[in-house]
């Protein structure tokens, strides 16, 4: 993987309105499933915590995303910023998929992020709870990709 060393504003110290534009581009980013592209927005040296797993670096990051995305189906992702202060990021997420079996879960989590100086992550510690659902408990009915602006989020949908 090229070693990219780009500057991903915006950058820290965060407002709100910076926080909630970091958020939405994050969100964007998973919604569009490129393990790649996904990976640039973080330190080369990034590390994580994702559930029981601990990928350090991009290459162990879209190795990571590249099997996630082989097993949670018709992913889709809705993220709302918690909270923030100077280089930290709060967020909690879910996010709606199904397996192989067409069995249906969303997953609910938090995720706490820090960034450097170029506004790349370089911290992120994820905790995630998967609860099965019926296919017609489903909320997220976008299109595979970016959700439209006009999609509720997480708090207008009561999640």
């Amino acid at each position: 993987m090229t070693v990219i060393h780009e500057p991903r504003p915006p950058f820290p110290p965060f407002t709100r309105e910076t926080a909630a534009q970091k958020v939405r581009m994050a969100e964007d980013a998973w919604n569009n499933r490129n393990p790649e592209r996904v990976a640039l927005a973080y330190t080369v040296d990034s590390r994580w915590r994702n559930r029981a797993e601990f990928p350090v670096g991009r290459e162990q990051i879209v190795e990571f995303l590249i099997r996630k995305w082989r097993t949670e189906l018709e992913y889709r992702l809705i993220k709302e910023l918690w909270a923030f202060e100077g280089d930290r990021i709060a967020v909690r997420f879910a996010y709606e998929w199904h397996n192989h079996e067409d069995e249906w879960f969303r997953s609910y989590g938090n995720e706490n992020w820090e960034f450097d100086e170029n506004g790349l992550m370089r911290r992120r510690y994820a905790s995630i709870n998967d609860l099965p659902i019926a296919e017609s408990e489903r909320k997220f009915h976008w299109p595979q990709g970016r959700r439209p602006d006009d999609h509720p989020g997480l708090s207008d949908l009561g999640l």
